[in-house]
């Protein structure tokens, strides 16, 4: 009997036990949490970390790298140009005999002799007559006018003035030698240390001035400006010669100084006649007036000596 009972009451507590378990609600969708193993959570993280815009929404940007969304200016990069010196400046005109673009760099054979290595860059202003211009405009053979500055050790160009071309060639020379009976003149420019000689035509115009003049007005010592052109042997041909100025004459110049060379001792001044330019050298060992400066208005009685007018006096006008 007592058997009976347990067995009983065991068997009930099992059927109340089956009912509870079906009865006990089972938890919704979003109550149910997953714990992931440590293999699963590290395989998410290589995934994550490897693919950073797994995350990103359809149709939005990706979050690029922000280093890589700067845009720089390469100009940005270079250097600010260095302050243009404040130390006086030295005017020197002659030829370029060699130009370097690489090194930004002229040799300039200076008036009356000597050779002088200039370095140019952005800050250098270069001028074509009145017009300015660039650097491509400048080549080997160029007659130009440099205003120079002491940069550390080295002489750099302020600005650079070149003079006007035309469609012959053209050159100052002082003549050495005449010959009428071959129609041949034996001439030494200022620039080259060696003479030329230039054949004389029944075309070839001889002026001085305005004036036509004859062929028996030349002679040793005078300075002349020669157009030329190649004759196709090797021999140049004079189109036209002036007479600039003559042994034992003397020349007054008037007009403003647009170059002064103190070192030297050359003043280039554009003449209020003419309008042209000329050179003129003085004695550099001598003290100049204090207001012989660019700009100036001076009155300058020369001589010619040689290829270059000598000056005698200099008259600097003052300004009101």
């Amino acid at each position: 009997m007592l058997r009976s009972l347990a067995k009983l009451a065991i068997g009930n507590a099992i059927l109340i036990a089956l009912a509870y378990g079906q009865i006990t609600p089972e938890p919704g969708a979003s109550t149910v949490v997953s714990t992931p193993d440590s293999s699963t959570s590290k395989s998410s993280d290589k995934e994550v970390e490897a693919n950073p815009t797994a995350n990103i929404e359809p149709g939005q940007p990706a979050d690029t790298n922000a280093d890589a969304s700067i845009v720089v200016d390469p100009v940005s990069l270079l250097p600010d140009p260095k302050p243009i010196p404040t130390s006086k400046a030295t005017l020197a005109g002659g030829t370029i005999s060699k130009l370097d673009r690489v090194r930004d760099e002229i040799i300039l054979q200076v008036f009356g002799g000597g050779r002088q290595k200039i370095l140019f860059d952005p800050r250098t202003r270069i001028y074509q007559g009145q017009k300015e211009t660039t650097v491509n405009s400048l080549k080997e053979g160029d007659r130009i006018y440099v205003e120079t500055l002491l940069d550390g050790d080295t002489v750099f160009a302020r600005s650079i003035r070149l003079r006007s071309t035309s469609a012959m060639a053209e050159s100052q020379a002082v003549v050495v030698k005449y010959r009428p009976e071959k129609g041949e003149l034996t001439l030494r420019d200022s620039l080259s240390p060696s003479s030329i000689k230039v054949r004389m035509t029944s075309s070839t115009r001889l002026m001085q001035g305005d004036r036509v003049v004859p062929a028996s007005s030349l002679s040793a010592g005078c300075l002349v400006a020669v157009k030329f052109s190649p004759e196709g042997n090797g021999r140049e041909v004079a189109r036209e010669i002036s007479i600039l100025a003559q042994p034992g004459v003397r020349y007054t110049f008037v007009g403003q100084v647009i170059h002064l060379d103190l070192r030297s001792g050359l003043i280039v001044l554009q003449s209020a006649t003419d309008h042209k330019t000329y050179e003129v050298y003085f004695d550099p060992t001598r003290t100049p007036d204090e207001n012989l400066q660019l700009g100036a208005l001076v009155t300058v009685v020369t001589n010619l000596e040689g290829w270059r007018y000598m000056a005698r006096s200099i008259s600097i006008e003052t300004q009101k």
